[in-house]
């Protein structure tokens, strides 16, 4: 294990596995956020899963004891939103997601429908209420010419006790159906989400620091856009995972109390 021995300008939080695993904070959390807040950095979070809005993250966190703006955070619906709306602006819809992603994308501008010839494309997310309707609409739509999107790919999501299949389950099931490749996926760790995020921060990548749960996402995103990373064991990856990974995080640490470099 190492940790940062400087500030950064930046610092960038995965929210689910990284800072809090279900209704409570993970250890370390709290405090850390705190003293980056009163060294006058302004942490901010990116979270793949599509199933809150930015104002429900916010939210949560502020009930949890870490008063955060929405304006504080990027997921993969918002960044969905503005892929489609330089891509497909206006476009019908057919949203495999649920509820705060179908919403968000109304909000944005666009048309939600099932009648497969005038679907212009098919959106996979992280949906809780998949089912066998929802497949046969997305095949139908995309045998029909529909483009296909995906907020993220993640596997599952960590919950406390285990975890939940993610949006990986249905791009799977929508490909091996249509025997189409997802178009995009603009979660993490794709240069979208990237850009998101930096447009945020307002700050050079060489002077930020990714921090999350999951090499393949979080620390494979960090490398991609030239920022530093730090791997959390608190979540998705374990000790036994580091062994099989392909990218190599600047940090890996227990806890976020380890991004804290010594005082003097």
């Amino acid at each position: 294990m190492n940790r940062p021995a400087h500030l950064y300008d930046a610092y960038i939080f995965d929210l689910d596995g990284t800072v809090y695993l279900g209704d409570a904070l993970l250890p370390g959390a709290e405090e850390t956020i705190r003293r980056l807040r009163a060294l006058g950095r302004q942490p901010v979070f990116l979270s793949n899963n599509p199933t809150n809005t930015r104002a429900a993250y916010a939210e949560k966190l502020t009930r949890l004891g870490l008063e955060t703006p929405a304006g504080a955070i990027v997921n993969s619906s918002s960044v969905m939103v503005d892929f489609l709306q330089r891509q497909l602006p206006g476009a019908t819809l057919f949203v495999v997601g649920e509820e705060p992603l179908r919403r968000e994308l109304v909000d944005g501008g666009f048309t939600l429908g099932e009648r497969a010839e005038a679907i212009d494309a098919v959106i996979a997310s992280f949906d809780r209420t998949f089912d066998y309707r929802k497949l046969q609409i997305a095949f139908d739509a995309i045998r029909a010419g529909a483009r296909f999107f995906a907020t993220n790919a993640d596997r599952y999501c960590p919950v406390p006790g285990g975890g939940q299949p993610d949006a990986a389950a249905m791009i799977a099931a929508i490909e091996a159906s249509t025997n189409t490749e997802v178009e995009a996926v603009v979660g993490k760790p794709s240069l979208y989400m990237a850009e998101a995020i930096l447009e945020l921060v307002g700050v050079p990548a060489g002077r930020c620091l990714m921090t999350g749960d999951r090499w393949e996402t979080d620390v494979l995103l960090g490398e991609k856009a030239g920022m530093d990373t730090a791997l959390a064991l608190t979540g998705a990856t374990t000790r036994a995972d580091l062994k099989t990974m392909t990218v190599t995080p600047t940090y890996i640490i227990d806890s976020l109390r380890d991004l804290l470099p010594p005082l003097p």
